[in-house]
């Protein structure tokens, strides 16, 4: 497989599992009641966070999960569990910041934008899959490389126009999608974990 290829195979791969124009809900749903300037800060850090996560378990991945003997699917399941949880807050506008932590030092750009909703568990394990096919390539590592630059590039933009979307929608439009972000969270949480029940049903 050609450098070119490999990189746009990855590219859409991840394009696909990341969504870029999905993660505009979850962003206004947790920078609710932040600034203009607080939610651009937000969006470059979780944009950077996940960047990192997603180039360490390219490089490192597979030694990681064979140095703490968890399978693929094990960390499916509980990646979908942790999106659960997260999916739970907006439905019940947990995720809405209160008056005593609006001004806090708690920074949504790490925890939960840029994991695990960024660099959730299908980005991580489709990540560790690719340094895999391109392992003692050059070209092949360099394409990865590329392509998870290329989507993150992505994922900081509509992140970062995202902003100019609530002028639109004003707040109430932002509760709305909150919760509908949720719903779609949640179902995308409980096929992570359909998924890897079915491959370990598979191995066994």
């Amino acid at each position: 497989m050609s450098g070119v290829r490999f990189f746009v195979e990855a590219f859409v791969t991840m394009f696909v599992i990341m969504d870029p124009p999905g993660v505009i809900p979850l962003f206004l749903a947790y920078t609710f009641g932040r600034t203009t300037a607080e939610r651009r800060r937000i969006a470059w850090q979780a944009a950077v966070t996940a960047f990192c996560l997603v180039v360490v378990f390219a490089v490192f991945g597979r030694a990681i999960l064979s140095y703490l003997h968890v399978e693929v699917p094990a960390m499916q399941i509980a990646g979908g569990l942790l999106l659960l949880l997260v999916a739970l807050e907006l439905l019940r506008g947990a995720a809405e910041p209160r008056a005593d932590t609006v001004r806090s030092n708690v920074n949504v750009a790490l925890v939960p934008l840029g994991t695990p909703l960024l660099a959730g568990p299908g980005a991580i394990v489709a990540t560790i899959v690719f340094a895999q096919q391109a392992e003692g390539r050059a070209d092949g590592l360099a394409a990865l490389m590329l392509a998870i630059a290329a989507v993150h590039i992505l994922l900081w933009l509509f992140m970062r126009f995202s902003v100019s979307i609530i002028r639109v929608i004003k707040e109430n439009g932002v509760e709305l999608v909150t919760r509908i972000a949720g719903l779609l969270l949640s179902a995308l949480a409980v096929q992570l974990i359909i998924n890897a029940i079915r491959a370990l049903m598979q191995t066994g």
